[in-house]
C-alpha cells in the first residue's frame, strides 16, 4: 500500500479539557483567566487562549510550587504547544504538571488520569511508544474505576490508546477500541457531538490503514459533517479530517477532489497559525 500521511484529531484542547477551573475556588482572577482561555480554545482562537492562559499561569505561580492550580495552568499552556505541533516544548510542562498532581491529589485522582493522558499523547507523537502505553493504560484504569466503563472520559482514554495502537500498526486492536469509544460517545453525548467526530475519524484511519476504503470514506465524511455543523467551517480541527480524506482520495485516483480538500485544509491551518512563545 502506498505510504500515506494521515493524522488524528487533537485531543488536548478539544477533548481533554475535562475539569472546570471551579474545582479550585479561591482566586477569582485565576478562575476568570482560565475559563476565558478554555472558551477561546474551544472557539479555535488559540492566540487569545494563549494570552488568557499566560495570565492564569502568572497567577498560579503565586500559589506555590505544589498547588494543583499551577498544574492546571501548566497543562493548559502545554496544550497550546500541542496544537502547534511543538511537542518538545509541551512535554516538560506536562511532566511538571503530572508530578504536582500526583503529590497534591494522590496517584488515583481523575486529574492525574487527565495529566497521564496528555503526557502519553505527547510521547506517542514523539515516537516514544514504550513510554506512552503504560501511561494510557494507567489513565484508562483510573477513569474506569472512578467514573464507570461508560463515561465519556473513558471514551477519550480508549480513543487515545487506539491511536497508539494505530501508530504501531496494530490496526485490529485499534478498531476494537475506536468502536467502543464511538459507542460510548454516541450514547452519552449524542450522534452530533464533536467527540463523536473524533472517534469516527480514528475508526476511519484504522480502516484506511488496512485498505478498507469503502468502510473508511463514509466515516471521514460523517466526521467532517459533524465538525462543520458543531464548530463551523473554519475551525482548525477540520483540517485534519480533510487531510485524511484527501489521502484516501489520492489513493483511489480522485486527484481533483483531493487537491480541493488539501487546499481547504491549508487555508484553515494558515488562518490559525500563531507562534506561541515559551511562558
Amino acid at each position: 500500500m502506498p505510504e500515506r500521511k494521515v493524522t488524528r484529531f487533537l485531543v488536548g484542547l478539544l477533548c481533554l479539557a475535562l475539569w472546570s477551573a471551579h474545582a479550585w475556588a479561591g482566586n477569582d482572577e485565576w478562575e476568570s483567566y482560565t475559563n476565558l482561555g478554555y472558551k477561546a480554545s474551544q472557539d479555535g482562537n488559540y492566540a487569545a487562549a494563549k494570552n488568557w492562559f499566560t495570565a492564569a499561569l502568572r497567577e498560579a505561580k503565586g500559589f506555590g510550587p505544589e498547588d494543583p492550580r499551577l498544574a492546571r495552568s501548566l497543562n493548559n499552556m502545554a496544550r497550546l504547544y500541542y496544537v502547534q505541533d511543538r511537542h518538545d516544548e509541551a512535554a516538560p510542562l506536562y511532566e511538571r504538571a503530572l508530578v504536582i498532581y500526583e503529590k497534591a491529589l494522590g496517584p488515583e485522582h481523575p486529574h492525574v488520569a487527565t495529566s497521564l493522558n496528555d503526557l502519553a499523547e505527547i510521547y506517542r507523537l514523539q515516537g516514544r511508544y514504550a513510554e506512552a502505553e503504560p501511561l494510557y493504560d494507567r489513565a484508562l484504569a483510573i477513569f474506569e474505576k472512578d467514573l464507570g466503563p461508560e463515561h465519556p472520559y473513558v471514551a477519550t482514554s480508549l480513543n487515545n490508546l487506539a491511536g497508539l495502537y494505530e501508530a504501531q500498526g496494530r490496526h485490529r486492536e485499534a478498531v476494537t477500541l475506536y468502536k467502543r469509544a464511538l459507542a460510548i460517545r454516541e450514547e452519552a453525548l449524542g450522534p452530533e457531538h464533536p467527540d463523536v467526530a473524533m472517534s469516527l475519524n480514528g475508526l476511519g484511519l484504522a480502516f484506511h490503514a488496512q485498505g478498507r476504503y469503502l468502510e473508511a470514506e463514509p466515516l471521514y465524511e460523517r466526521s467532517l459533517a459533524i465538525m462543520e455543523k458543531a464548530l463551523g467551517p473554519e475551525h482548525p480541527s477540520l483540517a485534519q479530517v480533510l487531510e485524511n480524506h484527501a489521502v484516501l482520495l489520492r489513493e483511489t485516483d480522485r486527484m481533483d477532489e483531493a487537491e480541493q480538500m488539501e487546499a481547504r485544509a491549508k487555508t484553515i491551518r494558515d488562518q490559525h497559525a500563531q507562534a506561541i512563545p515559551v511562558p
